[in-house]
């Protein structure tokens, strides 16, 4: 399963958490973009368990992209660099 996930969360610290979270499933494409690849139904299921249980539902929002193989081949990208993630998580 290939799945590009969109996020806007209001509040840092719940931010932070979904970007830490989703960076151990996928790459970091833009600031509030992953994509991740080859996610098993288990691991689809299991990632959105976890990213459910830390949003608020009225302040937050999580998309879900799901691609199939033929979208998958399609993906273009004009300009830009793939950002690279310098953020320091302090346990």
């Amino acid at each position: 399963m290939h799945v590009l996930i969109s996020y806007d969360i209001s509040e840092d610290k719940r931010r932070t958490k979904i970007h830490k979270m989703l960076k151990s499933y996928g790459q970091w494409m833009q600031y509030s973009v992953f994509e991740c690849a080859d996610l098993s139904e288990t691991q689809y299921a299991k990632l959105r368990s976890r990213l459910n249980k830390v949003i608020k539902p009225n302040e937050d929002s999580i998309l879900f992209f799901p691609l199939c193989a033929c979208c998958q081949g399609k993906i273009e990208r004009i300009g830009g660099v793939v950002p690279v993630d310098r953020t320091i998580f302090f346990a």
